[in-house]
This record gives structure tokens, C-alpha cells and sequence, in this order.
């Protein structure tokens, strides 16, 4: 046989061994190239991408990043193998190992780009969403990898119908038994995405007023006023209307102020410009208006409204009553009495009855 070979050069050429040996040079040569290609792409996206690093250019640099050189150089042997007639071992055809090894290949790129987007979400909102952000990879990423599973093995001929029912009914059953605290997963994803509140806000909910100190995947944990610390499910929690003080921009403040009846008419009309100079003096205040609102049974009450551009509520106090005290003096200034609650009592005697009345 060894003659016959030597003899007949083409029937050594045609031989497995030396096509498989034609397909090995060639397939490096094309895995080198391949190679070289995605990195002269990556060093490109490097460019465009500085010098912060970030950027869509600087996401698929990260995600080029994760490219496997064992399944490219499978792929590039594949090739070569398909270009030189080389016979592929076993059954498996040529277009099944392709969809293994793009499938592979494609779900690598997709775990390390939810990676990168998941990164970039969390740098962008700050520390309060890494743990929304690991439990979001976890959940896509494994749905990603279960879905490419499952692919390859309907792809190679695995009937995956009893394993796809079987899968649902353990998750339906798992559902069910853990149901509650699935719901505060996914309320905790909620709030993560949503940011109805996040750690150091001031939230008032119900009887419940205190500082954000942790959410997290299943509890949200409130330093209240008094100083102790209240734990609330994050379902139960989402389903209270919620008052975040720490993102109020201003403060809308309502104040009324009651003379006597004896004050003169004149007097009375001088009193809204005496609470709008009051308020107008103040720094952080933006004076709205301020009326003789309504005549009350024992006084004229001035109903006044401005707002202080701030949220800081020890700052609002101060602004508040430093109002009340200058208008204080000047109506006092002024001749102004203010009014105080009284009640006018009238007593009617009966005129006394005769001695001679039966």
C-alpha cells in the first residue's frame, strides 16, 4: 500500500490522513487570520472609545472581549475542512456543528454584553442598584444559556418536548411553593428599576416616617424617627402610596394669621402687605400671595402662601418662624391686635313673677 501511495501521488492526496493534514494548515492559517482581524477590531473600539472606556464603542470592545479562541479555532478548522473535502468523523453533519459552535459562541457574547449593560446601569445610578443589577444578570443570564441548551439539543436531533414540559411543571410547582418570596424578588427588581426611593431618602408611608437605610432582595430596612429600625416587605411596601421628602425640589407652605373685628378698615387692608414684606425678606422664599381669606366667627383671618426653595425641613422652621415674629411686630407696630378665641355670651333674665300670680 505504502508503493501504491508513493507511486500514485494522487492517491496519497486523496487519502483522509492527508486531507485532514491539508485541513489542520489551513484551518491555523485561518484561525490566525480570524485572530488578527478581531484584534485590529478591538484595538479600533479602543480608539473610538477613549478615554473614558464607556460608550457603545467601548461596550463592544468588552464583549468582543469574551470571544472564545477554542471555538474559533474550531470554527476556522470546520472551514477548512469543508474547503479541502476533508470527511468529518461520526454522524453529526456539518451544519450541526456549526449551529453548536455559533450557538456557543453567540451566548457567550450575550452573557458578557448583559454583563457590561447591567455594569454601566449600575454606574450610572449609583451603588443603591447593584443588588437589582446581580439579580437581573443572574435571572437573563441563565435564561440565555437554558434557551442556547436547548437549541443545540432540538439541533442535533435530542427530542426536547418531554424536557421543555417536564421543566415547566418543576417551575410552576417551585412557583407556587416559593410565591412570596418571589414577589419580593421581583418587587425588589421593581423598585431597582423604577427608583420610587433609594438609600438615605426621607419616605413617609402609612404611620411609618424614616430614613431608607437598605433594600434589599426581599426587605427594605427604615430608620424611623424614634431611632428603632423597621423592617417592611418590599411587596407590602409597593403597594403603600409612598411621600419621598428628600426629592421635593421646594416647599409649598399655607399659614394663617386672625386680627379683631375692632381693627379698622384701613388697618385691615394694610395687613397682606405687612405678611408679603415679612416673607419677601427672607432668602430661599418666593412669596405666592396673601389675602383676607374669610370672615370667622370671632376674627378676620389672612390665609398667606409662599415656598422655600428647599427641602431641608429644619431650614423651612427657621424661615417660619422668623415670619411669624416679624409680622408679630408689625402689627403690633402698626396698632394690630391679634385675635384671640372668644365666645360672646348674652344672658336674658326673666322678669319675676307677681305674688298674686296663682
Amino acid at each position: 500500500m505504502l508503493t501504491h501511495w508513493f507511486s500514485d501521488p494522487a492517491a496519497l492526496a486523496g487519502h483522509p490522513v492527508a486531507l485532514w493534514l491539508a485541513a489542520l494548515a489551513v484551518g491555523a492559517a485561518l484561525c490566525f487570520l480570524l485572530m488578527l482581524a478581531l484584534r485590529l477590531a478591538r484595538s479600533r473600539l479602543d480608539r473610538l472609545a477613549r478615554p473614558a472606556g464607556q460608550g457603545a464603542a467601548g461596550a463592544a470592545s468588552r464583549v468582543l472581549l469574551r470571544t472564545s479562541w477554542m471555538i474559533l479555532a474550531l470554527a476556522s478548522l470546520l472551514l477548512a475542512a469543508d474547503l479541502v473535502g476533508a470527511p468529518l468523523p461520526g454522524r453529526a453533519g456539518p451544519g450541526h456543528l456549526w449551529f453548536v459552535l455559533i450557538a456557543l459562541q453567540l451566548a457567550l457574547w450575550l452573557d458578557r454584553g448583559i454583563e457590561v449593560g447591567l455594569t454601566h446601569a449600575v454606574a450610572a445610578r449609583g451603588r443603591a442598584g447593584s443588588i437589582t443589577a446581580t439579580l437581573l444578570s443572574f435571572l437573563l443570564r441563565a435564561l440565555v444559556w437554558v434557551i442556547v441548551l436547548l437549541a443545540m439539543l432540538d439541533n442535533v436531533g435530542v427530542n426536547i418536548t418531554a424536557l421543555v414540559a417536564s421543566l415547566g411543571i418543576g417551575g410552576v410547582a417551585v412557583a407556587l411553593a416559593v410565591q412570596t418570596i418571589l414577589s419580593d424578588l421581583f418587587a425588589s427588581i421593581s423598585i431597582g428599576l423604577d427608583k420610587p426611593f433609594e438609600a438615605g431618602d426621607f419616605i413617609v408611608f402609612g404611620a411609618v416616617a424614616g430614613s431608607i437605610e437598605h433594600v434589599g432582595l426581599k426587605t427594605t430596612r427604615i430608620r424611623s424617627l424614634g431611632g428603632e429600625q423597621i423592617v417592611c416587605s418590599n411587596t407590602e411596601l409597593l403597594k403603600q402610596t409612598i411621600q419621598n421628602y428628600k426629592r421635593m425640589q421646594q416647599r409649598r407652605i399655607v399659614f394663617s394669621i386672625r386680627v379683631t373685628y375692632q381693627t379698622p378698615v384701613e388697618q385691615v387692608a394694610a395687613v397682606p402687605g405687612i405678611i408679603r414684606a415679612q416673607i419677601e425678606q427672607q432668602p430661599d422664599t418666593r412669596f405666592d400671595r396673601a389675602h383676607l381669606a374669610r370672615l370667622a366667627e370671632s376674627s378676620l383671618e389672612f390665609e398667606a402662601v409662599y415656598y422655600v426653595m428647599s427641602a431641608d425641613y429644619n431650614r423651612y422652621m427657621d424661615l417660619q418662624q422668623a415670619i411669624y415674629l416679624g409680622v408679630m411686630r408689625d402689627l403690633q407696630a402698626a396698632g394690630i391686635a391679634l385675635a384671640l378665641p372668644e365666645r360672646i355670651l348674652h344672658v336674658a333674665r326673666q322678669p319675676a313673677r307677681s305674688s298674686g300670680a296663682a
